[in-house]
């Protein structure tokens, strides 16, 4: 099969420049490129009407510059439209420019709010600031030339003419962060102004050149060779740390990611899949002000059907699938772990490995994950990678190697970096950037810079799910723990306690709101005045004196019960769902 993607005819681009104009009744934005390319939003009923080259704008109040429309959603009291006001050009996919958002706007177009009622006022205000949370989202990334959201392998398999489309007909919807707020955009047919972000990362490194052995002579390559690290971030169970754990009945899991590290040297390109997610089991760590939460596996009949869901999405896209568990084998996580392992032996197609992360790497052994890599070496290099040559696919990636630890972050994170240099040496051998007896470890400040970008992945990813910075950063880029990176763990990790018990719970109401997760409907009861009590602010609680009395009256002496109603009465406001699965859990099983 040969086929170029990078200039295919009938190829569609969005807008990349928008004006903003302010009317009294209405806003109106089009493209500076085309600006007979318009539509208005109505700042009274928030409805969307598309404009034409004969439509008389008359005298705005404002005018000013953005970048892109996100979305829309209705509230109680109108329509809130979504704009980015500043973008960041952070390098390119495949030769298209990619930018990073940076800042982000929603248009208010609710003015009937004075006609509303003060329990719908009140609920407006507080809806207003999860909007507000909404715009300091971190990690999007667009394209207005190509999508971002397919990997290179499923870009060659999509039917010739598949780049003329809209590029939100071309996203993978798992990967689309704002898709629950484009539908009023589609329904108007304003494609050439809806822009499909990604959540994840994409980070670029350069090699000048690479020394190598050809026909027993050192060859200096004067071509630039790419390294491009994208992490893809499913939105099907999107959500906080704790707040958002295991499976749904669908068998989607909470901070499921795919990672793709491509490769790119003259005309050859190739492409590296990892994915990483959730134990797809029913289970919770519900935030009690204890550092550690208990772990709660949620017995439920339909448990094994959901790992099944789980794992038959994994083989249609992916194929070949080996699960590699990291997680310990003792505790908590040794029950969470033992349940997940009993399920795995139900299918007969997917291979289960358990490694003990802590225990075989812990006191900075982390040359120890070899021995994970000699249990999994054959089903690793028959997986293989993608690699085509000017457009003809040489090799495919017939399988994905799924890792977990209980997060999905920092061992997740330190072992996919060990995998994807494993696996970029291999590429590099086959298209002669290498010879079969180097690697990329003998290059020096190329193989820092590869290091690094590992570790800003892990960041990044990090950030989005956690708050904080990934922990074990020095075990990537060191291969051993440092004093410098145990301080900044320490700080990491009490950071996330923190945001575990005071922050998450307010995102993740912000991430189920603009994710259609939980809707708003006027008809409804306030969903903030649930068995008559209120919220409580916490803004004047010192949290220094928080985690005192944490560490101060430990487990055995203050009960878990005290623990978990203490936390619901702290917490500014507990997530939507979170809270109504916590006011039923001793009555009756959760519904998820």
């Amino acid at each position: 099969m040969s086929m170029e993607i990078h200039e295919a005819p009938g190829h569609f681009k969005l807008w990349n420049q928008l004006e903003l104009h302010e009317f009294q009744d209405k806003f109106v934005i089009k493209s500076v490129e085309s600006p007979d390319q318009a539509f208005s939003i109505g700042r009274s009923d928030g409805n969307i009407e598309p404009l034409n080259s004969d439509t008389c704008f008359g005298g705005p109040s404002k005018i000013s510059t953005i970048y892109g429309v996100a979305g829309t959603i209705r509230l109680l009291a109108g329509t809130y439209v979504l704009v980015i006001t500043s973008r960041k050009e952070v390098g390119n996919y495949l030769g298209f420019p990619v930018f990073r958002v940076m800042s982000m706007k929603f248009l208010s177009c609710n003015e009937a709010l004075r006609l509303s009622t003060p329990q719908e006022k009140k609920d407006e205000a507080y809806y207003m600031t999860l909007l507000k949370l909404v715009e300091a989202t971190p990690g999007l990334y667009y394209s207005y030339e190509t999508d971002i959201t397919l990997n290179l392998q499923r870009r060659f398999k999509l039917a010739e003419g598949w780049t003329s489309k809209p590029i939100w007909k071309q996203a993978d919807p798992r990967f689309v962060w704002n898709k629950n707020i484009l539908e009023e955009l589609i329904e108007n047919k304003l494609d050439g102004f809806i822009i499909p972000l990604l959540q994840g990362n994409i980070l670029k490194l350069f090699i000048p050149y690479v020394l190598c052995f050809q026909a027993a002579q050192l060859k200096l390559k004067n071509s630039p060779a790419i390294i491009t690290l994208i992490a893809r971030r499913c939105t099907r169970r999107l959500g906080t740390r704790m707040w958002r754990r295991g499976a749904n009945l669908e068998g989607d899991t909470a901070n499921f990611i795919e990672t793709e590290q491509l490769l790119e040297f003259e005309g050859f390109r190739s492409s590296f899949l990892q994915i990483r997610g959730s134990i797809p089991l029913l289970w919770e760590q519900i935030v009690d002000l204890s550092y550690k939460p208990q772990l709660r596996i949620i017995n439920h009949e339909q448990t094994s059907k959901v790992v099944e869901h789980h794992f038959h999405d994994l083989l249609q896209r992916y194929g070949e699938t080996v699960a590699v568990d990291l997680t310990d084998k003792h505790g908590d996580e040794g029950q969470l772990s033992a349940a997940f392992a009993s399920e795995m032996e139900k299918l007969p197609n997917v291979r289960y490995v358990s490694f003990d992360f802590h225990h075989y790497c812990g006191n900075s052994n982390f040359e120890n994950l070899q021995l994970l890599y000699n249990q999994i070496s054959e089903d690793f290099e028959k997986q293989g990678y993608f690699l085509v040559d000017s457009g003809e696919i040489l090799v495919e990636q017939k399988g994905v190697i799924r890792s977990n630890c209980i997060d999905c972050l920092d061992r997740t994170n330190v072992t996919q970096s060990f995998l994807a240099r494993i696996s970029l040496n291999s590429q590099m051998q086959r298209i002669g950037l290498l010879s079969s007896t180097e690697c990329i470890s003998m290059f020096g400040e190329d193989y820092e810079n590869f290091k690094i970008l590992w570790v800003e992945e892990g960041d990044e990813i990090s950030l989005e799910y956690s708050g904080t910075h990934a922990l074990k950063r020095d075990l990537v880029r060191y291969g051993k723990q440092t004093m410098a990176g145990l301080i900044k763990d320490g700080m990491s990790a009490i950071s996330r306690y923190y945001l575990n018990n005071f922050q998450d719970g307010i995102r993740q109401d912000a991430i189920d709101l603009i994710s259609g997760h939980y809707a708003v409907n006027r008809n409804s009861p306030s969903p903030f005045q649930l068995n008559g009590f209120e919220s409580i602010s916490v803004s004047n609680i010192n949290v220094y004196q928080v985690i005192d009395f944490v560490f101060i009256y430990p487990s055995h002496g203050i009960s878990r019960t005290s623990k978990h109603l203490l936390a619901n009465t702290l917490l500014p406001l507990q997530s939507l769902e979170q809270r109504d699965i916590s006011l039923v859990i001793l009555n009756k099983p959760i519904t998820l």
